[in-house]
């Protein structure tokens, strides 16, 4: 069977354009989806949660042999070692990372989709994208020129007044810092704390395929959705794209279609690009694969945004429950680093009132600051073999500008002052820099012993205070001090070098831009240069990160180029309405 529209990718962005592809009954839409289906009365107990922490750690939902560098790769000195490699939870299940992630619902600053515009995407300005993202949800609190109010994700605020006394004292923290409450995160961008808008109804997440796929969509005749599905490789007919082969619960398969779109996200878009011959000459002449079309922008410029964490033991009361909540992050900062080059609000703070879904989490909670506006761009995905059965070499090469190690350092440097002021003093103690790292990734796979591992520590962390001190130093603490980073320049230097990773926002890895651009990889409409046929519509065409988490951006996204897909499919009408030839 031949389709119109084949969507490699049942991800945020996948989603978006089954839904919104076929609902033309001209279409015929194939959806290819590498992980498993979550349909309707059939979605795991764990991303239906709107505490996101079971999910995120369940490797049933992501590519498991996935392992990418943070730290900045030197390719210039043979000698140096190479940064150590890190799991990196990429989701591989329908809904892609809205099934699996913070659930997190902004959109960014105003000025981010005017640097897209000015970095040669037209027509993607902010007056241009409101629209899309007021498309997208159904905010349940806010009527307002902001806010959608049809949309399929819907959007909601936790209340303050079923926060924990961890994330009130927080409120209050920032409150006598100085800054500015803010009631609605995405209303007019400017800096303060907020009450964080996340993509649930209430009761549960509300991901990309539960909102775009729901069973009025799925009993479209025209709409097939294929999970379990592993794309292998790309069809040709010369230079045009009519088709993928894929391995369908093990079986090989054959697939033709007038359009293919990769919605496969920042890491494996560029990968199926490289591996059918579309990509940097040089690269893939060193990986013998034959030119299709040199296009030196795939894979390249790489993006994601740096982030650090201050963490602190809370006090027995404090503590989120849930009689509470089952969100962990309620509380949200936005504020203004200072430099000069940056716009308002570059810099972001994400306050979790529980670290992890075991015992021990409960009783730690962090601030996570993150650059919302980052000047590092030099990272890049790379193929390791021509194999599709391997993963590829990834390297975020996070603060390679220095600017992001200088805000980050001035970060935490604001956010222990915050976290020694008087509200937050009383609720927690024994602040220590915290690191993601294998062990802490290790206690954190859901599983019983696990489970009985984090009972035992917690009981003696409630214990007498030396103890507990004791412990966190000896057993939680990796190489940094609280004490140390606050009261040495250089060591703050080499644990933000060393424990900064990136927010799961993967990005700008195909970006769109003019057609004199060598470095852009698609149009505005998403369509790769110099094959006919092949789309690229997900996080690897922004032409940079926003200042936000990304699920929104890749969903706004979606919605405009279904929308202009769409458009130049229309049939032109002739004066008395009949349709042209």
């Amino acid at each position: 069977m031949d389709y119109s529209h084949i969507i490699i990718g049942g991800g945020s962005a996948g989603s978006v354009l089954a839904n919104r592809l076929s609902a033309r009954s001209a279409n015929r839409v194939l959806l290819l989806e590498a992980g498993q289906d979550t349909p309707p009365g059939q979605v795991p107990k764990e991303i239906e949660d709107t505490y996101p922490g079971t999910a995120y750690f369940d490797p049933r939902f992501h590519w498991t042999d996935l392992k990418v560098r943070t730290q900045v790769v030197s390719h210039n000195d043979p000698h140096a070692a190479p940064p150590p490699l890190r799991k990196y939870e990429q989701a591989r299940v329908l809904g892609g990372g809205s099934s699996i992630n913070g659930q997190m619902a902004n959109r960014g600053a105003p000025t981010d989709f005017d640097e897209w515009e000015a970095r040669g995407a037209a027509g993607w300005n902010w007056q241009s994208v409101l629209p899309y993202f007021k498309k997208v949800e159904r905010d349940l609190d806010i009527a307002d020129e902001w806010h959608g109010r049809d949309g399929p994700i819907t959007v909601t605020r936790i209340p303050e007044a079923r926060w924990p006394a961890h994330a009130r004292a927080t409120a209050e923290a920032f409150r006598q810092a100085g800054f500015k409450h803010l009631p609605d995160q995405n209303g007019r961008f400017e800096d303060g704390y907020f009450p964080v808008t996340v993509s649930i109804d209430g009761q549960k997440r509300v991901s990309a395929a539960v909102g775009y796929l729901n069973e009025q969509v799925r009993a479209r005749g025209n709409l097939t959705i294929s999970t379990r599905t592993q794309v292998t490789g790309l069809l040709f007919e010369g230079r045009r794209c009519v088709g993928v082969t894929a391995l369908v619960e093990g079986q090989p398969r054959e697939f033709r279609g007038r359009e293919v779109i990769l919605s496969a996200g920042a890491i494996h878009s560029p990968a199926i690009l490289l591996r059918n011959g579309i990509g940097p000459v040089g690269h893939l002449r060193e990986m013998g694969i034959e030119l299709r079309s040199a296009l030196p922008g795939v894979g390249q410029r790489l993006m994601d945004h740096p982030s650090i964490s201050l963490s602190s033991f809370i006090r027995r009361p404090a503590r989120l429950t849930d009689a509470h909540s089952r969100r962990h992050i309620l509380l949200g900062l936005r504020y203004s680093s200072g430099i000069p080059e940056a716009p308002r609000g570059d810099m972001f703070v994400a306050v979790a009132s529980k670290s992890a879904w075991h015992s021990v989490g409960q009783q730690i909670a962090s601030l996570l600051a993150f650059v919302n506006k980052t000047y590092s761009e030099s990272g890049q995905v790379r193929l390791a073999s021509t194999r599709w059965q391997e993963e590829p070499v990834v390297e975020f090469n996070l603060l390679s500008d220095r600017r992001d190690l200088d805000r980050l350092m001035a970060g935490f440097r604001m956010l222990a002052a915050i976290q020694l002021s008087a509200p937050l003093a009383a609720v927690t103690t024994d602040p220590f820099p915290a690191a993601y790292s294998d062990k802490v990734r290790a206690i954190g796979v859901v599983n019983e012993r696990n489970r009985w591992i984090t009972r035992a520590i917690a009981t003696l962390l409630d214990g007498p205070p030396a103890l507990r001190s004791w412990l966190i130093e000896k057993y939680v603490v990796e190489g940094f001090t609280f004490r140390q980073v606050m009261q040495d320049e250089e060591a703050l230097e080499a644990f933000i070098r060393k424990a900064t990773i990136g927010v799961w926002h993967a990005s700008c890895s195909c970006r769109m831009g003019r057609e004199d651009d060598p470095m852009a990889v698609v149009d505005t409409e998403g369509r790769v240069r110099g094959i006919e046929g092949l789309r690229v519509v997900d996080a690897s065409i922004f032409p940079v990160v926003p200042c936000a988490n990304t699920n929104f951006p890749v969903l706004m996204t979606a919605e405009k180029i279904a929308d202009a897909m769409l458009a130049e499919a229309a049939p032109v009408l002739a004066p008395g309405g009949s349709a042209l030839a």
